[in-house]
C-alpha cells in the first residue's frame, strides 16, 4: 500500500481506532485518514453533537426516554473536520465543558447506542475509513481490516486534555487529570478493547511516527490476506 493513500487501493480499507480520552484518538486518526485518503469517522463526536442537541432542548441527559426523543428530531454527520447538527456546524460548540460533562450519560443508553452505529456505519465511505471511538472495532466496525488500541500514560493524557482547553497551572491539571478518571470510570462499560487489537503507546513517538507505524501494520495486513 506504501503512503499514497487511495492511489494504490482497490479494496475498502478500514482502520478501527479505540483508546481512552486522552490517548490522542482524533490527532492520530485525523492524520492517518488523510494519509490513506478515505473518511475521518470521529464516533464521539456524533455523542458530542446529540450530547448539545439534548443540553438545548432542556432535557435530562440522564434520562433515556427524553434523549431518543431528542434524537429522533436531530440529524448529525461529519463534513471533513466538522460536526453538522440539522445542518448547522456546531464543532466549537461540542467541545465546551457543558458537554464534557454530560456526554457520558447520553452514551450510556443502550437505544441511544444501537442508532448511533447506524448513523456511524453509514459514514464509511467506498474507499474505507478511519473510525475513532471507545468501540469502533469491537460494535461500529467488528470487521475493521485493522484494529489500534492507543494508551497513554495519565500525566500525558491529562497535560493533552489541558492544552486542547487551554488549561494552564498545576491546580488546573490536576482538576483536567481528576476529570479524566471520572470520565474514564463513567464511559468504563462503553469502552471496549479487541482482543485482536495492537496496542500502540501514543507518548512514545511524534504523529508523523505513530501515522507510519500504523501504515506499516496495515501493509503488513493487507500483504498476509
Amino acid at each position: 500500500m506504501g503512503t499514497n493513500g487511495a492511489a494504490e487501493r482497490t479494496t475498502t480499507v478500514v482502520v478501527a481506532i479505540d483508546g481512552p480520552a486522552g490517548s490522542g484518538k482524533s490527532t492520530i486518526a485525523r492524520a492517518l485518514a488523510d494519509r490513506l485518503d478515505v473518511t475521518h469517522v470521529d464516533t464521539g463526536a456524533y455523542y458530542r453533537a446529540l450530547t448539545l442537541a439534548v443540553l438545548r432542548a432542556g432535557a435530562d441527559p440522564a434520562d433515556e426516554a427524553a434523549v431518543v426523543r431528542v434524537m429522533a428530531g436531530s440529524h448529525v454527520h461529519r463534513k471533513g473536520d466538522h460536526t453538522l447538527l440539522n445542518g448547522v456546524d456546531v464543532e466549537a460548540d461540542i467541545r465546551s465543558d457543558a458537554v464534557d460533562a454530560n456526554v457520558s450519560a447520553v452514551a450510556t443508553h443502550p437505544a441511544v447506542r444501537r442508532r448511533m452505529v447506524e448513523w456511524q456505519r453509514a459514514a464509511v465511505g467506498p474507499l474505507g475509513a478511519v473510525v475513532e471511538g471507545r468501540d469502533a472495532a469491537t460494535v461500529i466496525v467488528p470487521d475493521a481490516t485493522l484494529k489500534v488500541w492507543l494508551t497513554a500514560p495519565p500525566a500525558v493524557r491529562a497535560r493533552r486534555r489541558a492544552q486542547q482547553h487551554g488549561v494552564a497551572g498545576d491546580d488546573r491539571l490536576a482538576r483536567v487529570s481528576g476529570d479524566l478518571v471520572a470520565r474514564d470510570h463513567a464511559d468504563r462499560n462503553n469502552t471496549f478493547r479487541a482482543d485482536d487489537a495492537v496496542e500502540i503507546d501514543t507518548a512514545a513517538g511524534s504523529v508523523d511516527q505513530i501515522v507510519d507505524r500504523i501504515v506499516d501494520l496495515l501493509d503488513t495486513h493487507v500483504r498476509r490476506t
